[in-house]
Order: structure tokens, then C-alpha cells, then sequence
């Protein structure tokens, strides 16, 4: 199954106690620590688009793109026809847009999903084909030093609204030799007037790093790294750290 697909459904309401507007305002301090003047953004992997939402309140005007047409038609119907906001189709690793940006984001953890050192390394290549001079690009990844001290663990989640409830259990496979973590998503979705249930079951494949690796990839491309801290926290990664972020330039 492809990743997102049935989930995408169901994510805003998974994901909807997010602080997309703290974290959309975490991003615009980074950008214009970074980038004064930015005032174009391109966001890979921008999903159902609620940090975009957030961002353009900052007058920026933005650019996402996404592998999930599921998600895609969330973000477009969010935008509600928006001049600030497109939205194109495609995968980060080779979409070619044939346009510039001031910054390019790539934000809850899509950069994780990039598994092999061939597609790290085809997303970062599209980022800097995508900068203008000067720009900055800005991700966030699972952290290895934290991931391998505090192990992931099975998580169940459960909650609902007006139309559904769901229970999701998230089980995670490590794979040491390769640096990654299968989460093997299993949701049940009750329809409340129904009494209906359906499920449906997803594998989540996630990559984690480690800062010298990220530098010698970035390297490749004409970046270097600007800065790294814990993410929302401007904290020093530490074996805590499950998630960072990257600033480079």
C-alpha cells in the first residue's frame, strides 16, 4: 500500500492537537534569521498543507508539493483559492519545477522518509536546484543518537469527533545496520451512525540521522550547515533529542 493513501483520510483529524502555528512561526524566525528578505517558500512534502496555512500569514507566498494527490486535495480545498498558495503533484526527489525560492522547507520528518543515501541525496538535490542564491533550506529528521537511546516503543492512540473514532497502533521494527525503523501503523475506524468498522493497515518506513552524515550529503550539493538544534526547543541536540532540525545554506 502506498503510504498515505487511506491514512491521508484520516490524518487531519490524527495530527489536529499539532502546533502547526507555533511550529509555522518557528520556521519564520529561522527564515528570517537566516534569509531576511525571503519571501518565497517551496515545501517538500507539504502534506495537507496546515503549515503553509500558518506561514502565509507571514506574507509569504508558497509553493508545495506532495506524492499524495489524497493529501493534495485536502491542502487545495484548506487553501480555499488562495493567490499565496500552489500546489503541485510530484516527488521530491525528482520534481523539477523550473522555478527559484527564497527557502525551501521540508518539515514533519519527510526528510526521515528518504531511506536510501540515494534518495537523501535526490531530495537535497532538488532543494538546491530549487534555491535561489543564497537561500536557505530547512528540515527537520529523526535524530540518531536519541532514536538509539530511547528505543521507539508500540504507541496506541485513540481518538474521535463528530462523524468517527479511531484507535491506531503504531509498532515499530528497528533495523540497526540500516538506521531505520519500521512503524507498522494498524487503525480501526468506527463510523459512529453505522456502527461500521473498517481497517486499515500501513508500513512507515523511517530513516534516522546523525549530523556528520548530514553534513557530508549536503557537502555534495554546494551546502554547507548553517546551524542544528533540537527542534521548537533551540536546545542542543542530546541523547533526548528525538527530533532536529537543519539549517543550511
Amino acid at each position: 500500500m502506498t503510504v498515505f493513501n487511506e491514512y491521508a483520510h484520516y490524518y487531519d483529524l490524527l495530527y489536529r492537537d499539532k502546533d502547526y502555528a507555533g511550529e509555522a512561526e518557528y520556521i519564520h524566525r529561522l527564515i528570517k534569521k537566516h534569509r531576511p528578505s525571503a519571501n518565497s517558500i517551496l515545501n517538500l512534502g507539504c502534506g495537507s498543507g496546515r503549515h503553509d496555512q500558518e506561514l502565509i500569514k507571514h506574507g509569504y507566498h508558497i509553493n508545495g508539493v506532495d506524492i499524495s494527490a489524497e493529501m493534495l486535495v485536502m491542502a487545495e480545498k484548506a487553501a480555499n483559492s488562495s493567490n499565496n498558495l500552489t500546489y503541485h503533484h510530484g516527488d521530491i526527489r525528482s520534481i523539477h519545477l523550473g522555478m527559484q525560492f527564497d527557502a525551501v522547507i521540508s518539515l514533519f520528518h519527510v526528510i526521515s522518509y528518504q531511506i536510501t543515501n540515494k534518495d537523501l541525496m535526490a531530495a537535497f538535490n532538488t532543494a538546491r536546484t530549487h534555491l535561489k542564491p543564497g537561500g536557505v533550506f530547512i528540515f527537520d529528521c529523526w535524530y540518531g543518537p536519541a532514536v538509539l537511546t530511547n528505543k521507539p516503543e508500540v504507541r496506541v492512540k485513540e481518538l474521535e469527533d463528530a462523524e468517527i473514532s479511531i484507535t491506531r497502533i503504531a509498532q515499530p521494527v528497528m533495523y540497526p545496520n540500516e538506521n531505520l525503523v519500521d512503524v507498522n501503523y494498524h487503525m480501526f475506524v468506527k463510523n459512529k451512525h453505522t456502527n461500521n468498522v473498517s481497517e486499515i493497515k500501513e508500513t512507515h518506513k523511517m530513516r534516522y540521522l546523525f549530523v556528520p552524515e548530514i553534513q557530508f550529503l549536503l557537502e555534495e550539493f554546494g551546502f554547507y550547515v548553517a546551524t542544528f538544534e533540537e527542534w521548537m526547543t533551540r536546545s542542543k541536540p542530546g541523547f533526548g533529542s528525538w527530533n532536529i532540525v537543519i539549517v543550511a545554506k
